[in-house]
């Protein structure tokens, strides 16, 4: 367990750590590192978000098939998250260039 929070806490501020030396990594380095960080969370998030509602909502149509219209709405909701990080990273790498 620890060593997985030293991995998060790693990657979270890798950036900020090299930025903080003399210029070894460029501004829009970082930026290209916290899009990076924006979609591939997200996405992982994402898909662990739908295997689990798809997998409890394939439960609850097999025992109610009405509520499949239901399921459908949780699931777009559970990969919405994924586009959400997709925006933040378009929105990163807008404010560069």
């Amino acid at each position: 367990m620890k060593t997985k929070r030293l991995f998060v806490f790693s990657l979270l501020f890798l950036p900020l750590i090299l930025s903080a030396t003399e210029s070894v990594i460029s501004d829009d380095g970082v930026a290209y590192i916290a899009a990076a960080l924006a979609v591939g969370l997200s996405t992982i998030a994402g898909g662990i978000a739908v295997g689990l509602v798809g997998a409890a909502a394939m439960g609850a149509i097999g025992e109610k098939p009405e509520l499949s219209g239901k399921a459908l709405i949780f699931l777009g909701l559970a990969e919405g998250i994924a586009i959400y990080g997709l925006i933040i990273a378009i929105m990163i790498l807008g404010k560069t260039g």
